[in-house]
C-alpha cells in the first residue's frame, strides 16, 4: 500500500522517521509491506536464529532482519527491506558504524511470503534483487513448506521440507527446511527434488 502521491528520493525517504519500519521506497513512493502472520514471523525468527548462529560460528559477515537495502531498480533508487539480510565482512566497509541501512550489496536476501502475495510477486521481486547484485533470494513458502533459492548463473531451485539447503556461497551453513516449518508436514511434503 502506497503512503504518497508525492515521489520521494533515497535520500528523503532514509530520513523519515517511517524509514525502513516496514516501509520500502519503490519507484519514489513509500509502500507499506505487508504485515506478516504468525507462521511468516515464526519461519523468519527461526531463519534469523540458524543464520545468526552459522556467523557467529564462522565470523564470515552478519545477518538482521526488516534490514533496509539501498539499491538501483531499472536505474531507479530502490530501498527493499527484506525479511533477512546477511553481508559477508569482506564487503561491510573497515569503517561503518554499525547504524543505518546495510552498509553495502548483500549476498543473500530472504523474503516469505506473507497472505496477500504470491510467488510470482516474490519472483519478480527476486529478479530485481539479482539485478540489482545480490547474489542469492531465498523465497520461503510457508503454505508449500518450501524455500525457493535464486542466484544470478542458474535456474532456480526449490527445497522441499525434507530437503537440505547448503550452498558455496555460504560456507558451511547447513539449513534442514524442515526446521524453518518446525517439522510440521502440509499436503505438500510428499514432494521433494
Amino acid at each position: 500500500m502506497s503512503l504518497s502521491k508525492t515521489k520521494f528520493s533515497l535520500q528523503e525517504f532514509l530520513v523519515m522517521p517511517i524509514s525502513g519500519d516496514r516501509s520500502e521506497l519503490v519507484n519514489g513512493e513509500i509502500i507499506t509491506k505487508v504485515s506478516p502472520s504468525s507462521p511468516h514471523s515464526r519461519a523468519q525468527k527461526r531463519l534469523l536464529i540458524l543464520l545468526n548462529d552459522w556467523c557467529e560460528q564462522t565470523n564470515l559477515g552478519e545477518v538482521n532482519p526488516e534490514w533496509t537495502i539501498t539499491l538501483k531498480r531499472n536505474g531507479v533508487d530502490w530501498a527493499p527491506v527484506p525479511d533477512l539480510t546477511y553481508i559477508s565482512m569482506s564487503r561491510i566497509p573497515t569503517d561503518w558504524d554499525g547504524q543505518g541501512t546495510c552498509p553495502g550489496i548483500p549476498e543473500l536476501v530472504v523474503e516469505i511470503i506473507s497472505p496477500g502475495q504470491s510467488f510470482g510477486e516474490m519472483t519478480s521481486k527476486a529478479t530485481s534483487y539479482l539485478l540489482a547484485g545480490i547474489d542469492r533470494v531465498w523465497v520461503v513458502d510457508n503454505q508449500a513448506q518450501s524455500v525457493t533459492v535464486f542466484g544470478n548463473s542458474e535456474f532456480p531451485q526449490t527445497f522441499w521440507i525434507n530437503d537440505i539447503i547448503s550452498d558455496e556461497l555460504l560456507p558451511e551453513l547447513v539449513v534442514a527446511v524442515a526446521d524453518i516449518f518446525n517439522g510440521q508436514r502440509s499436503a505438500n511434503a510428499s514432494q521433494s527434488q
